[in-house]
C-alpha cells in the first residue's frame, strides 16, 4: 500500500506579544503533515518553521514511499532517520520526522478502526495536566485571568515563564511568583521555566528563592545544553530540576539522565514522534526518572497514557488556543485530566478554519 505525504505550515497570531526568558514572538508556526493511503488519511504536526514542510517533501516523503508501509511506522521512521543523515536529524529534521511519524501512526489507528492510545497500549485513562504560560510580556491583571481559567478547570499546577530579559530582572521574577502563589494558594503546585537564561550563580541564587515560595519545578535554570550546570542546581535547590524539551533524539537524552535532572521532558513533536517516544521514556526510567509530556498536549495525551513513569503532561497556552483554530476533535481539559478520544486514530482531522492561515 503506498502513502501519500502532504505537508502543509500555518502562521497563527497570538493574542497579544508573548516572551519567556530569551525569545520573544508574535505568532506560532504549525507544520502540518497528511500521510493518505487507500482513501485513508492520518494528520500529524509539529510546532517548527515552515521549512520543515519542505523536509517533509524533499526528504521524508521519498523515503518513505521507497522503504515503508502504511501499516509499519517503525520502519518509516528508520528509513527518515537514514534519510536525514546528511541533511541533519536534530531541529528542523527531527520536528519534520516527528510530524510524519505521528500522521502515520494516526493512519494506522484509522485503518483498523481503533482509538490510537489503544494501539499503542493505553496503561491508564487519563492523565494529569499543569497549566502553562505566564509570559514575561503579561501584565499582572492578564497573570491572575489566567491562572484563573488553569483553576476553573481543576490542574493541580501551574507554571509562568521567569528569566525576564536574560535574567536581568530577578526581582520582578520573584515579584511575579510571589503572586502567583498568593493566588492559587498552597494546595496547587507552582512551577517556573527559566528557557535557560540563568547563568549558573543566578540559577543557584533565584533557586533558593523559589525554595522559600514553595516552588516544586525549577525547569532550564541554565542551558539544557549545560548539564553539568544543570546538576549543580539539582544539588543546591529543593525544586525539581527539568529539561529535555530539545532532546531531538535518544543520544540527547543520555547527558541529561546522568544526574541533571529530576524529571525528563519528551516532547512527542520534536524527539521524532510517537515511534521514538517511548525509547526516550524507558531511558529515564532505568535511571529511575520519570517523563513528562513537553507542549503539545493533544498529541503527547496519546502515547502518554501507554508511558509507564509518565508524571504529567503541559497544557500550554499558547498550543490551547492554536490546535482548538487548526483542528476539529481537539481534547477538553476536565477535572485537571486529558482523556484520549474513543473515536478512531487521535480523533483529529485538519479544520476548514486552518486556511486563512495557511503560508504554504
Amino acid at each position: 500500500m503506498t502513502i501519500e505525504l502532504r505537508a502543509g505550515a500555518f502562521r497563527v497570531p497570538t493574542e497579544r506579544p508573548e516572551a519567556d526568558g530569551t525569545l520573544a514572538w508574535d505568532a506560532t508556526t504549525v507544520v502540518v503533515v497528511q500521510a493518505c493511503s487507500g482513501g485513508v488519511t492520518g494528520t500529524g504536526w509539529t510546532y517548527a518553521a515552515a521549512a520543515a514542510a519542505g523536509v517533509v517533501e524533499e526528504l521524508l516523503a521519498p523515503a518513505i514511499d521507497a522503504d515503508a508501509t502504511a501499516d509499519d511506522p517503525e520502519a518509516a521512521a528508520e528509513a527518515m532517520s537514514r534519510a536525514l543523515r546528511n541533511a541533519g536529524r536534530p531541529g528542523i529534521g527531527a520536528t519534520a520526522m516527528s510530524a510524519v511519524d505521528i500522521a502515520l501512526w494516526d493512519l494506522r489507528a484509522r485503518r483498523e478502526g481503533m482509538p490510537l492510545s489503544r494501539m499503542l497500549g493505553a496503561i491508564r485513562p487519563s492523565i494529569p495536566v499543569y497549566g502553562s504560560g505566564g509570559f514575561t510580556t503579561e501584565d499582572d491583571d492578564a497573570l491572575a485571568a489566567q491562572l484563573d481559567a488553569w483553576l476553573d478547570v481543576g490542574v493541580g499546577a501551574v507554571k509562568i515563564k521567569i528569566a525576564e530579559d536574560r535574567g536581568r530582572r530577578i526581582d520582578r521574577d520573584l515579584e511575579r511568583v510571589a503572586l502567583v502563589r498568593d493566588r492559587v494558594g498552597r494546595d496547587i503546585g507552582v512551577f517556573v521555566d527559566a528557557n535557560g537564561g540563568y547563568d549558573l550563580a543566578q540559577a543557584i541564587e533565584i533557586g533558593r528563592e523559589l525554595d522559600a515560595l514553595g516552588v516544586a519545578w525549577f525547569e532550564e535554570p541554565v542551558s539544557s545544553d549545560d548539564p553539568d550546570g544543570l546538576a549543580r542546581v539539582r544539588d543546591a535547590v529543593r525544586a525539581d530540576v527539568a529539561a529535555g524539551e530539545y532532546v531531538w533524539r535518544p543520544a540527547d537524552a543520555v547527558p541529561l539522565l546522568a544526574g541533571a535532572v529530576d524529571c525528563l521532558q519528551i516532547d512527542v513533536t520534536r524527539c521524532g514522534g510517537i515511534t521514538v517516544w517511548p525509547e526516550i521514556a524507558r531511558m529515564a526510567r532505568a535511571a529511575g526518572l520519570e517523563v513528562s509530556g513537553h507542549c503539545a498536549p493533544q498529541l503527547a495525551v496519546h502515547i502518554g497514557a501507554a508511558t509507564v513513569g509518565l508524571r504529567h503532561l503541559e497544557w500550554f497556552r499558547d498550543h490551547e488556543r492554536v490546535d482548538a483554530i487548526l483542528f476539529d476533535g481537539t481534547l477538553p481539559v476536565v477535572d485537571g485530566c486529558l482523556t484520549p478520544t474513543d473515536a478512531v486514530g487521535h480523533g483529529m482531522t485538519l479544520s476548514d478554519r486552518a486556511e486563512r492561515y495557511r503560508i504554504r
